[in-house]
């Protein structure tokens, strides 16, 4: 027999080892008994999807927790931009930049200007819009800050600032409100600002300027009238932001009456202000004509040598009257010859 034919005859089934049978489930022998099976099947289902359900609900609570705490932190920088470093180089003044140079010498710049060095920089960021039309030059123009912009230029310091699309209109508006609430302005600066506000336009009559910028409009009057009184009254003073909202009337009225009288006062007082005061100039700008043409002219007048010692001093009474003291020692002749130019410039007719 050959092995093909003895293979054929081996039982196979026999050396494999039978599968575990499955354990018989007892079917309920009664229909009533087969309904109660199936609904406690179906309940055990419904309990599960119920548990289910709850745990994802409560996941769906905690998130929503998590989106109404994000969502109140969001609407808290509703509306906020952005801050960044500037080279205060690339910053430059606006056209409508209501700061005198003078103030960037007063002692609170001072002050400013050391706090921000202690600090690093400045912490109150000042505002900037981007200039339509750079070039290679700056980029950006101040919208307010320009001190702290200034005392960061002089400091080497980069200025924090942040960047606004404003029209012009906008600027000058948030420029106004801004340095009136930090610093005030001195008479004549707010003059300045509000006669360049006009002047290019931005607003078609004093009255609404003060509308929108909520200015009293006597007030916003008197500071304009200071911005154009003539160039040789405002050089009178030693600094234009002495100029009071006060005088206005005052200069007004002598200007009206004797302009050219004004002017030629106050080229005098620039020429021989010496100590004068800001009340003493302003007095003696409105002084009346006196007999003969003459005025009320500089109070306290010092007369120097080369080194700036004092050599004599002449004051004007109201009336017109002189007094002159001489400060150094006076030989008789030198006596002399003085009484002769008294007496020879009193006697000029």
């Amino acid at each position: 027999m050959g092995l093909r034919d003895k293979a054929s005859k081996i039982d196979f089934g026999s050396l494999v080892a039978p599968a575990p049978q499955a354990p018989e489930v007892k079917q309920p022998k009664t229909a009533p008994g087969a309904m109660m099976a199936f609904a406690n099947d179906q309940r055990s289902e419904l309990l599960r999807e119920n548990e289910l359900l709850r745990g994802q609900a409560g996941q769906a609570e905690a998130l929503r927790a998590k989106l109404d705490e994000a969502v109140e932190e969001i609407r808290e920088w509703d509306g906020a931009k952005p801050t960044r470093l500037f080279d205060p180089k690339q910053i430059i003044r606006s056209n409508y930049a209501n700061r005198h140079e003078a103030s960037f010498l007063s002692a609170d710049f001072d002050q400013l200007k050391r706090e921000i060095e202690e600090a690093g920089g400045n912490v109150q960021p000042i505002k900037v819009r981007a200039l339509t039309s750079p070039g290679d030059g700056p980029k950006y123009e101040i919208v307010f800050g320009h001190r702290r912009h200034e005392a960061c230029l002089q400091l080497g310091l980069p200025v924090l600032a942040v960047v606004d699309n404003l029209d012009d209109r906008a600027l000058f508006v948030e420029m106004d409100r801004e340095n009136r609430e930090r610093s005030d302005l001195s008479a004549w600066e707010q003059g300045v600002m509000y006669a360049r506000a006009l002047d290019a336009g931005l607003f078609p009559s004093a009255r609404q300027l003060s509308s929108a910028i909520g200015v009293d409009p006597s007030n916003l009057g008197k500071a304009i009238a200071l911005a154009r009184l003539p160039e040789v009254v405002i050089a009178a003073f030693a600094s234009p932001l002495d100029l009071q909202f006060r005088w206005v009337p005052s200069l007004n009225q002598v200007l009206e009456q004797d302009s050219e009288g004004v002017k030629t006062r106050a080229a005098a007082i620039a020429a021989h202000r010496g100590t004068m005061t800001a009340k003493q100039i302003f007095e003696a700008l409105i002084a009346k004509p006196q007999e003969g043409g003459g005025t009320v002219p500089l109070p306290g007048t010092q007369l120097t040598d080369a080194d700036g010692k004092v050599l004599a001093t002449v004051k004007f009474d109201n009336r017109g009257r002189a007094a002159i003291r001489v400060e150094t020692s006076l030989g008789t002749k030198r006596q002399q010859d003085l009484l002769k130019l008294l007496d020879q410039f009193l006697n000029e007719r």
